[in-house]
C-alpha cells in the first residue's frame, strides 16, 4: 500500500532545456520545482549523443529551445532525437546575462577577482548551460 501511495505522487517529468548556438551548445535538465538536475556545455557536432544521454536518464517531456541563433538546425535535431517530447521556443533576450550572474552566485570570484564588481567578470568557462538554466527557469515561473 506505500508503494501505490509512492507511485501516485510521482514528480511530473524534468523539461529539457537548450541554449543553441553554432559552435556549441548549453544544456539543463530543470525539474518543474527549478531544480536543476544536470547540465552541460557540448560541441553541436556532439550535440546529438549529449541529448541521447539525457533523453535516457531523465526522460523529458517538454524540450524548451532558446529562439536566436542555430536555433531552426537544433530543433531538427530535437525532433529527430526527442520525437515523443514537445519542443517550445523559450525568447532568449537578456539570458546570457542573467546566466553570467547566476555563473557567479554559484562560483563566487576568489582571488583578486572578488575584488572586480561582478558585472564586470566575465566567467573564465563557457557558461552556455547556465543559459539553459535561465531559460528553463523563465518558462516555468509563468506555468501554473
Amino acid at each position: 500500500m506505500a508503494q501505490e501511495a509512492e507511485k501516485g505522487s510521482e514528480e511530473p517529468a524534468p523539461v529539457l532545456a537548450i541554449d543553441p548556438g553554432r559552435e556549441k551548445c548549453g544544456l539543463a535538465v530543470v525539474r518543474r520545482d527549478g531544480v536543476v538536475l544536470e547540465r552541460l556545455v557540448c560541441p553541436v557536432d556532439r550535440l546529438q549523443g549529449a541529448l541521447q544521454g539525457l533523453w535516457e536518464r531523465h526522460r523529458p517531456n517538454l524540450v524548451l529551445l532558446g529562439d536566436r541563433t542555430g536555433a531552426a538546425e537544433i530543433a531538427a535535431l530535437i525532433k529527430q532525437e526527442c520525437a515523443s517530447a514537445r519542443l517550445t521556443l523559450v525568447d532568449e533576450h537578456r539570458s546570457t546575462e542573467q546566466a553570467r550572474r547566476l555563473y557567479f552566485v554559484e562560483n563566487p570570484p576568489r582571488g583578486w577577482r572578488r575584488l572586480v564588481p561582478r558585472g564586470l567578470l566575465v566567467p573564465p568557462e563557457p557558461y552556455d548551460d547556465y543559459v539553459a538554466i535561465i531559460l528553463a527557469l523563465r518558462f516555468l515561473k509563468d506555468q501554473p
